[in-house]
């Protein structure tokens, strides 16, 4: 708490920079994803390409809510068709209703599924190139 005071007395007499008040004031990390916040396109990344791109929804569809999905390969085991929100960010669900990946938020435009291989895969906002 008292590390809360100073910073707060800090910024408040300008001695902090605005990049120092953003970061502090980015509270998204580990929430759920919610449904109005979701919908619009997202880039699957991993290893620095973007591999394919999805389409959240906010609207109700079977199991969770609606995503369109481009092909994926390998990156994604199976063929999502929905999405749902989780305690700490969103996963993925296949026809079965078994979610296929997790990811957890990390900010408001970034997701991230730690893989085993070491390898973690990013799921972005806004389709490559926007």
């Amino acid at each position: 708490m008292r590390s809360t005071l100073i910073a707060a007395g800090l910024i408040g007499a300008g001695l902090v920079s605005y990049p120092f008040m953003a970061a502090a004031e980015d509270h998204e990390a580990g929430v759920p994803l919610t449904p109005a916040e979701a919908a619009g396109a997202w880039t699957v990344e991993s290893g620095g390409h973007n591999i394919c791109v999805l389409t959240l929804s906010g609207q109700k569809s079977g199991s969770g809510y609606g995503v369109k999905a481009g092909s994926c390969g390998d990156t994604i085991q199976g063929n999502p068709v929905a999405w749902q929100p989780t305690h700490d960010g969103m996963q993925l669900v296949g026809a079965d209703g078994q979610a296929i990946i997790a990811f957890n938020r990390w900010s408001n435009s970034l997701f991230v599924s730690h893989r085993s291989s070491g390898v973690d895969i990013q799921l972005k906002r806004g389709a490559p190139g926007t």
